[in-house]
């Protein structure tokens, strides 16, 4: 039986992505865990690299870019896990982290999504657990201040709930994506995560981070250094249709 699938998106960045699928070898070569990978559409040879060099990745390749959620939800549709892993193919993984978070959601059943600290290459601990992306906070960040740190409180067992964790690292238990439903395809690149998450916290399930487990995350952000290219336009539409679809601004 199937207990894992983890699912990648690429597109492009063939390096990054040959570093996270070579961290990924144990779990290759596990019988109970699978690795889909969905390109969309990349010109570097990423697709043929990896048809090449990992034989056993169930591997789609997309004739354009359809965005991260439809890409992704590609994926989910292919696996056959009991747990599906989204990664970023741009992080750098290891068996304690996944194995780790595997054993978390069996011993909690409460739980529908968790994650684990990320952290660059040097060590330095990045913000992937976050409050709901208000609009009053993305202004702010456009003008490069933050809202004052959201304080979290922490379980007996060293476990946080945020209000979401960010998609380069989410795992999530079938039974509740099945109940909420895949990603939003309306949104092209960002914030899915956020609206993922708000939908399993009203549907009763909770989001936990856990520091104990940690992966490396090189972490671009691309639509932070250009807010109005197409890109950082596409992510502007994101937001909007969140605010619309839940009917929040704050």
């Amino acid at each position: 039986m199937i207990e894992l699938s983890i699912i990648i998106l690429t597109f492009n960045h063939l390096s990054d992505t040959v570093r996270c699928l070579d961290s990924l070898k144990e779990m290759l070569d596990a019988d109970d865990v699978e690795v889909i990978v969905v390109d969309n559409a990349s010109n570097d040879g990423t697709p043929q690299t990896i048809t090449r060099r990992y034989p056993k990745i169930r591997l789609t390749v997309n004739d354009r870019n359809r965005g991260v959620a439809a890409a992704r939800n590609q994926g989910i549709e292919q696996a056959q896990g009991q747990k599906i892993l989204i990664l970023d193919n741009d992080t750098i993984v290891n068996t304690k982290a996944i194995r780790g978070m595997m054993q978390y959601l069996d011993a909690h059943d409460q739980v529908g999504l968790c994650s684990c600290r990320m952290t660059d290459a040097l060590g330095y601990v990045q913000p992937s657990f976050r409050p709901f992306p208000s609009l009053k906070s993305k202004v702010l960040s456009f003008m490069g201040l933050r809202l004052a740190k959201t304080q979290f409180s922490f379980d007996d067992e060293g476990a946080i709930e945020p209000f979401y964790v960010i998609g380069a690292c989410q795992m999530i238990r079938r039974e509740a994506l099945e109940q909420v439903g895949a990603l939003d395809e309306a949104i092209f690149y960002g914030p899915e995560d956020a609206d993922f998450c708000l939908r399993l916290r009203q549907a009763g399930w909770q989001i936990k981070y856990l520091p104990q487990y940690s992966i490396i995350h090189t972490y671009y952000r691309r639509t932070a250094r250009r807010p109005f290219s197409r890109l950082g336009l596409k992510h502007i539409h994101g937001l909007l249709h969140l605010y619309r679809k839940h009917r929040r601004l704050s």
